[in-house]
Order: structure tokens, then sequence, then C-alpha cells
């Protein structure tokens, strides 16, 4: 039992980081003030920790029912690997059919009004985009419970060792993301690593289904003999393909290259954004970050850097940073800063 949960609680540790890519993309995209960041993300565990529970025990009970259960999860374990494996755009993915909904039908301000849900617009009650950001948030939780939860299922059917394992993943992860946040754009191929561990325990799955066979269609309905997966063995290649996941994403010159024009980018746009803070501590924190997001790119090998002065987008916001900067500077607002070309 205590292999079952270090194995469910690594798995789902590791799907939980790859939902802190999406909040990350939730709140920039929707820029969410770094102030009520912390709310966001606790609003989006609580949630997920709510939803996944509901997941958890419907997943119980049909398993309890009906033995094929496992042959639909591993199914679905594949096609998520499948889907990790295509490199789809996570742009797409957060553009789920809730946000769609909630896009069409909820009336929103464009400005942020502290943390409130709700606002006064024009003589009228609106709701602020923060509303909007936690149905965005809410909607891609219930996206990842469809995954994560066949997932540990594959490794156990306790279902109390299933609850713990999910619980304790998600707690802690509004640490996590704030701990890691630069760190996120670095591992590059987190992405495979995830793909080849659902894809493995989606496999396990289909051997058990085969083993607790009582499908008619399938060798008459008896069981089936076929090599089941130990625990052991999971616990091993999970832990393995997640050291080599993210020892390759580290030693990666790709993957440092990809981290420190990412966090240039990210750091320029919420520079420029008047809403993202009102403190202009953070504000200097932000330019001091980019500045050495700079000169770190003018440390990577020529062809990386090359990459980053043909990115448009990322030299017209350097740009924009620089002159927004001078004018504060003019304003004596902030020191004055000498600005060199990337």
């Amino acid at each position: 039992m205590g292999s079952e949960y270090f194995a469910g609680y690594i798995t789902e540790k590791a799907l939980s980081v790859d939902n802190l890519f999406v909040f990350l993309i939730i709140m920039a995209s929707f820029k969410v003030p770094r102030e009520d960041q912390q709310k966001v993300l606790l609003f989006g565990i609580v949630f997920a920790l709510i939803a996944r529970t509901g997941f958890i025990l419907l997943g119980a009970a049909l398993i309890n029912q009906f033995a094929w259960i496992f042959y639909l999860f591993g199914l679905i374990l594949l096609l998520t690997a499948g889907n990790l494996l295509k490199g789809e755009d996570e742009e797409e993915e957060v553009d789920n059919f809730v946000i769609r909904l909630a896009k069409r039908f909820l009336h929103t301000s464009d400005h942020y009004d502290g943390d409130k849900l709700f606002t006064v617009e024009n003589g009228k009650k609106v709701m602020t985009p923060m509303l909007l950001v936690m149905v965005a948030i809410g909607g891609t939780d219930i996206l990842f419970a469809l995954d994560s939860i066949p997932a540990i299922f594959g490794l156990t059917q306790n279902t109390f060792i299933v609850f713990t394992a999910t619980a304790f993943s998600l707690m802690g992860l509004r640490q996590l993301f704030f701990l890691i946040d630069g760190l996120l754009d670095r591992l590059i191929f987190l992405s495979y690593g995830l793909a080849a561990i659902l894809a493995f325990i989606g496999v396990k799955l289909i051997l058990h289904a085969l083993h607790e066979n009582n499908l008619p269609f399938i060798n008459d309905g008896e069981h089936v003999n076929v090599v089941e997966v130990s625990i052991g063995l999971s616990l091993s290649v999970i832990l393995g393909v997640l050291l080599v996941t993210v020892l390759a994403s580290l030693l990666s010159p790709a993957g440092k290259a990809h981290a420190v024009i990412a966090n240039a980018r990210r750091h320029a746009e919420a520079y420029l954004d008047a809403d993202y803070t009102q403190d202009e501590n953070e504000r200097e924190r932000l330019y001091a970050e980019l500045m050495q997001a700079r000169e770190q790119v003018k440390t990577l090998p020529e062809k990386y850097q090359e990459k980053a002065r043909q990115e448009t987008p990322l030299v017209d916001l350097l740009r924009q940073v620089a002159e927004s900067h001078d004018a504060a500077a003019e304003r004596g607002e902030v020191p004055p800063t000498t600005h060199q070309p990337l």
C-alpha cells in the first residue's frame, strides 16, 4: 500500500505541475494582477480537489460495478498520451468549451476591481474578469481530472489511497507555482515524459482489464492470462521517466534558451501591463529581472541569440519597456538606465 501511495502521489504531482503550465497561461491571458494571483491559485486548487473527489467516487463506483471500465480508462490515457506527443498548442487547450460558453453568456467589465467578482460600471452591476478567470480555472480543472483520475486508478484501486495521494499532490501547488515560475518554461520535455507515463499506465490498465475480463466478445468472457505489471515496477518506471525528463530539460541548451526567451517576454508583458501591479517596487523588480534576462540571452549560443533577435514581438516589447522606463526616469520616478540592444 505504501508503494501504491507513492506511485500515485508522484504521478499526480507530475500531472499537477502540468496544471501549473495552464494556470500560468490562463493568468497571463486574462492579465490577472500579481497581487491577486495567490487567490486565483487557491481557488483553482480547492476547486480541483472538489472536482477530483467527485471523479474519484464516480470512478470507484464504476470499478465496483463494471470490470470493463478499465478498458475505457486505459483508452483515455493512451489517447491523452498521443495528444501530448502531438504537441498541441496550450493556448488552444485553455480555450475550452467552458470558457467559450462563459465568454458568450457572461457580461464582464474590461478591468479588474481588486479581487471582487462583481463591480458597478455605468450604473450597472457587471461581472469582473476575475469571475471569468475562476470559470476558466474551474473548467480546466475538470478536464485535467478526466486524465489524472484514470491514471491513479491504474496504479491502485484502493479509494482511500487514491483520494489521499490526489489530495496531497494538490497541496503545496500554490507555493510550488511561485517557486518554479521561471523554471516551468525550462521543462521543455515534460510533456514527453508525461506522455510516456500515461501510456505506460494505460497499457497497465488494459492488461489488468484483460486479466479481469468478463466481456463475452473477448476470449468468450473468460480471463486472459497476461502479465500484470507490479506496483514496484510501476514506481520505478515513473521515477525513472521523470528523472530523465527533468535532467534532459535542465541540461539541454534548447531548454535554457527557451526559458530565457520566455521569461524575457513574460516580464516585458507584465511590466507594460498597467493593471498587473500597482506596486512600484514590484515593477522595478520586473524591470531588473528583464534586464537580467536580456544579459542571459547574450550568453546563449549564437543560433539561439539569432532566434531571439528574429522574434519581432519580443524585440518590440523590449523597445516599449525601454521607452516606458526612460519616461519614468524623466519624471524622476525611477533611476535612469542605459539600454543596450538585444
